[in-house]
């Protein structure tokens, strides 16, 4: 029975169907979805396999990304903190110096006139006995000379033109952190944007310095030059003129482009930072001639001073006392009170933004791969903004471009290419 119940079982199992597994499909199998015909083409098993030295090397070099990323942010965000701390200091130093002028001026303008005044009291006669007040005489003599011996160390500060560089310096201090914040607002630092900060800053310490004594900046230099805050362009030049761009309407660059900023750049040259240079080397000479003056005239105070009382000479000495002490408060009125310091600064200023601007558009200019310059329409945006002009008028400079123009030429150009300064 149980061989005839086997039998029966293998026989009906016999007779069903049977079902092959594999994992090849049968020859007349066809996709019917384009999707699946080509993932079946460019899908592999073994490129879905992630191999344990992959991950390795993916790690090691996240891991080390990422490292340099935070070691690039820790050391600008430490510059940023430096440079506020550098527009703080700056800050309160010039309202400090400004202090100093204020001060000085009043004080030396007081003793001056209080010493002219002794001066011609001192030769009034009381009486027959006593011709004159020995301790007046004493008191202007004491008096001019303190007095020109502050107007000879205030004359070589400069206070005005002291309070003017730390305006200057808080100014530019507080645009450099302004730009290093924007920039870490929309990307990740690297270390060239670290080397660059610190060119900045370096820069700008050379140009401003903190310090009043030793490194003060010469307040009468024998050439008068535009201010220097930027740092040197690092990118390398062509020594022969502006290189033909080969590639154009890329990257906001076109052939019109390219002309207009040639000829602005020939104007600023001549008009903007030749005016400001001009009109601060009138400044300069004034300005010296007043520091000259006033030491001077007190100095011929305090020897009239000296020789009051001396019947050969009768009224002359009080004569150069009195009117000696006062042109010296005068000419320290119009040098200090007038801030002719300050006004040679703020020339020499100007004329280093023009300058600055001159170097911003030549860097682009001379740079062959347009890839690798600004945007030019950014560019001229920017320049616009500066100079205070809306960019269609950029057309006005593209006739200065050619290189047959000569400064004569550029002369005859109406106004000045800057129109906020």
């Amino acid at each position: 029975m149980a061989t005839v119940g086997i039998h029966n079982l293998q026989s009906s199992s016999s007779s069903r169907p049977r079902i092959h597994a594999s994992l090849n499909p049968p020859s007349n199998f066809r996709p019917q979805s384009i999707y699946l015909r080509r993932v079946a083409n460019k899908i592999k098993v073994e490129e879905l396999m992630l191999r344990p030295d992959n991950v390795a090397t993916v790690t090691t070099t996240s891991t080390a990304a990422d490292h340099r990323d935070n070691e690039s942010v820790a050391k600008i965000l430490a510059i940023a903190e430096a440079v506020a701390d550098r527009a703080n200091m700056h800050s309160i130093i010039g309202a400090q110096r400004n202090n100093w002028n204020h001060l000085l001026t009043n004080s030396i303008n007081s003793i001056t006139l209080i010493g002219s005044l002794m001066a011609g009291l001192s030769s009034v006669p009381i009486d027959a006995a006593t011709p004159q007040l020995s301790a007046l005489k004493i008191s202007s003599m004491l008096l001019f000379g303190v007095a020109t011996g502050m107007m000879v160390i205030v004359n070589k500060l400069q206070p005005s033109q002291l309070a003017e560089e730390q305006r200057k310096a808080t100014w530019m201090w507080k645009q450099l952190e302004r730009s290093i914040q924007d920039g870490l607002s929309l990307r990740a630092p690297a270390e060239a944007d670290v080397a660059e900060a610190m060119s900045k800053v370096l820069a700008l310490e050379k140009a401003y310095p903190l310090p009043l004594l030793p490194g003060m900046l010469d307040k009468f230099p024998k050439k008068v030059e535009p201010s220097r805050w930027w740092p040197e362009p690092r990118r390398p030049r062509e020594k022969d003129g502006h290189p033909a761009c080969e590639t154009r309407d890329k990257n906001g660059w076109s052939k019109e482009l390219e002309e207009e900023l040639e000829g602005l750049l020939k104007v600023l040259k001549v008009k903007d930072e030749g005016q400001y240079v001009n009109l601060g080397k009138v400044i300069l000479r004034f300005n010296r001639a007043l520091a000259t003056a006033g030491p001077v005239f007190g100095g011929l105070a305090f020897t009239g001073s000296t020789l009051i009382g001396t019947s050969a000479l009768g009224a002359l000495p009080v004569l150069l006392a009195v009117v000696g002490g006062s042109l010296a408060a005068v000419v320290n009125t119009l040098e200090h009170a007038g801030q002719v310091g300050m006004l040679f600064e703020l020339l020499r200023n100007n004329a280093g933004f023009y300058k600055w601007l001159q170097e911003e558009i030549e860097m682009n200019l001379r740079e062959e791969d347009v890839e690798k310059r600004e945007n030019g329409e950014l560019l001229k945006l920017k320049l616009a903004l500066q100079l205070g002009r809306s960019t269609s008028e950029f057309q006005d400079f593209a006739e200065y471009a050619s290189p047959s123009c000569k400064e004569e030429d550029v002369e005859g150009f109406q106004g000045f290419a800057g129109k906020l300064f």
